[in-house]
């Protein structure tokens, strides 16, 4: 049986029944969604046109509100809100214009939840000076954070198109081994520079890596570490909401490493246990770890072992030597973990020769 979690589309194979991800609870990979009138779900009104610089009216009976209310506006005089091209638990990230460059720009509109959180704007805060100094291309790093009028607190970021690895994963089902080394190398430069300035991503997962055009590029294209800084947005599900709340644990449950789900203190080898994790999926379609819940997920990997690729995929042909650098990704104990990023990577490479 073949299940799909409706809220972020990723598919299970077998008797899952909740989505290791967000939560949510699985349906039938050929349900078909139920359509409500647009009145009784709340529409979304139109994005601003860029082309004519106009904002089509609203849907009858509605008007924009929140963050939404910004589509067509110039934030702070600077930033023209063209249309909406994300949303997240906690964030709506749109497509901007600077009015005075013409650069394109991402700008992530933090909820009021995440905007009032002392502890979480102190650390975005922090994090984003020294991001000034992080400039990498496969970094997609924080330039500036302002706060709207009503007390909205926003990112500004580079805007990088592409498609984001877990759209990419979700569509083929499993990624080629080339292709994969190549992403791996890629987000491990990206971890790299930012660990070289002390900043450990926390949240490493493929909602957070944009596969970009790039043609200079191995492959034509180029692997880009999202949200550096904003791990805690992400929203979590009910069994570490309290530790989220208390500041214990930040991250998403379904990629923390075992230190991070005990609350213990982080370094850049946390990045590289959530990296292997991302590889392992990208070349199965799947995690190691099978449970229904994210507690099950979470206690699977504080006692138990990983299960080993070609138990999991044995028609993918997978060299044992590719599986024994995965596992040593996702020791428990960091000690026996690649100490850095480009480490793993390299291993990943020589493995698949």
């Amino acid at each position: 049986m073949t299940s799909r979690c409706p809220a972020c589309g990723a598919t299970y194979e077998g008797d899952v029944n909740f989505c290791s991800r967000d939560g949510s609870r699985l349906v039938s990979r050929d349900a078909k969604p139920v359509v409500e009138p647009s009145a009784a779900r709340g529409a979304e009104p139109p994005a601003w046109d860029g082309r004519t610089g106009t904002l089509p009216p609203p849907l009858p009976g509605q008007t924009p509100s929140g963050p939404m209310a910004l589509l067509g506006k110039a934030l702070d005089d600077r930033y023209r809100i063209e249309r909406k091209v994300g949303e997240g638990g906690m964030s709506i990230v749109f497509l901007a214009t600077e009015t005075t460059t013409g650069q394109r720009l991402a700008i992530k509109v933090l909820s009021k939840e995440l905007s009032g959180d002392a502890n979480a704007m102190a650390r975005l805060r922090r994090e984003a000076s020294m991001g000034a100094r992080l400039s990498h291309p496969n970094v997609c790093s924080i330039q500036r954070i302002g706060e709207t009028a009503d007390g909205l607190v926003y990112v500004v970021m580079p805007f990088v198109d592409g498609e984001l690895l877990v759209d990419r994963t979700n569509r083929l089902r499993q990624l080629p081994l080339e292709e994969v080394v190549r992403h791996v190398r890629d987000v491990a430069a990206g971890l790299a520079a930012a660990h070289a300035l002390g900043i450990v991503h926390r949240d490493l997962k493929p909602e957070n890596v944009m596969v970009s055009p790039a043609p200079d590029a191995p492959g034509g294209e180029r692997a880009v570490v999202l949200d550096f800084g904003l791990a805690k947005e992400r929203r979590t599900g009910a069994e570490v909401e309290k530790l989220t709340k208390t500041g214990m644990v930040v991250g998403t449950p379904e990629f923390m490493s075992p230190e991070q789900l005990r609350g213990k203190p982080l370094d850049g080898r946390t990045d590289v246990y959530a990296l292997a994790l991302m590889t392992y999926e990208m070349l199965t379609g799947t995690l190691p770890f099978r449970a229904n819940t994210q507690q099950e997920s979470m206690i699977a990997r504080l006692k138990s072992d990983p299960t080993p690729l070609d138990k999991v995929r044995p028609d993918l042909g997978l060299p044992d030597t590719v599986n024994g650098v995965i596992m040593q990704g996702l020791a428990r104990d960091p000690k026996e973990r690649y100490q850095t990023a480009p480490e793993f990577a390299e291993a990943l490479a020589g493995a698949s020769r």
